[in-house]
């Protein structure tokens, strides 16, 4: 049998932090995909979605990602694990590395979709969809990482 890990309560406030930030950066993607996918299926009243999920990336996703990776650093700075060789450790600098590029892609296609209005949202809204299902499984595989640390 097992036992569980000692942690010192000192790093009780910043891995809060950071799994907060994290969870919230996450939720908020899953109501973004939801509602993208919605405006592209109605026709009628989909510029009220698109707008709704351009704004549910910048203030749900981008503000999400900044508490997570300050979050991360200060759990880091506190573990001692800056120089650390452990693959989930480099798992999460990677996808939150590579995720801000595309969360940051997204928001910018999510508001020229949001712009052309009664037009819909075509083949800008299919892109912010195939992005924000890319980062919900990046950040999926990267929660089993931190969750199990495989080596």
């Amino acid at each position: 049998m097992t036992s569980a890990a000692i942690r010192p309560d000192a790093w009780d406030l910043p891995l809060f932090v950071h799994v907060a930030g994290a969870m919230f950066m996450v939720a908020a993607l899953v109501v973004v995909l939801a509602l993208m996918a919605g405006a592209l299926r109605r026709g009628a009243g989909a510029d009220v979605l698109t707008r709704l999920a351009f704004r549910g990336l910048l203030l749900g996703v981008i503000p999400g990602y900044v508490v997570m990776r300050v979050g991360a650093e200060w759990i880091a700075s506190k573990e001692d694990l800056g120089d650390s060789n452990a693959s989930w450790i480099g798992i999460g600098y990677s996808t939150a590395d590579g995720g801000l590029l595309l969360a940051i892609v997204a928001t910018v296609l999510a508001w020229r979709a949001a712009r052309r209005g009664a037009a819909g949202p075509g083949g800008l809204g299919r892109a912010v969809v195939v992005l924000a299902g890319v980062l919900i499984l990046a950040y999926a595989v990267t929660i089993w990482a931190m969750a199990t640390k495989p080596d």
